[in-house]
């Protein structure tokens, strides 16, 4: 393979990590605007005083994020959801919820039996645990200035 097939190898292997690594998802309910930059997104709890428009419903989760902690993974959420209105031209973002989500369970034992004259003995030990994840969504919006 020369050069150019193992450029296009590399990109079309990345493009595919990418997409599968996507955990953010947005459903268009009003008009799309040209992209700006995350920093600029603020983020509302409650509707904003003066008129603005709906955009799109953001869903997101901390799902292959980096971060272990509660505040790393629900600031992971965050920077989703800002990059995600940014991305569709939105300058807010109507916070709907940020939570805790179960993904998946992690399971271990060790079980072990000895025979002797007077019989068997037998000993096991096991520990299960939920996994979660912080998800979060809210509805991207544009605030008029």
């Amino acid at each position: 393979m020369n050069d150019a097939g193992n450029t296009r190898a590399i990109l079309i292997a990345t493009a595919a990590l990418v997409l599968a690594g996507c955990v953010t998802s947005h459903v268009i309910v009003g008009t799309v605007r040209p992209p700006i930059s995350p920093d600029a997104v603020q983020l509302y709890l409650h509707p904003p005083a003066g008129h603005y428009e709906e955009i799109a419903i953001l869903d997101t989760s901390s799902r292959h994020s980096f971060s272990i902690t509660a505040q790393g993974k629900t600031d992971a959420v965050v920077g989703r959801l800002k990059s995600e209105a940014a991305r569709l031209g939105a300058n807010g973002i109507l916070i709907r919820e940020v939570g805790d989500r179960e993904a998946g369970s992690a399971s271990a034992g060790v079980g072990g039996a000895v025979s002797g004259a007077h019989g068997t003995l037998g000993l096991g030990f096991g520990s299960s645990d939920m996994t979660y994840i912080k998800s979060g969504s809210g509805i991207a919006i544009y605030v008029e200035p």
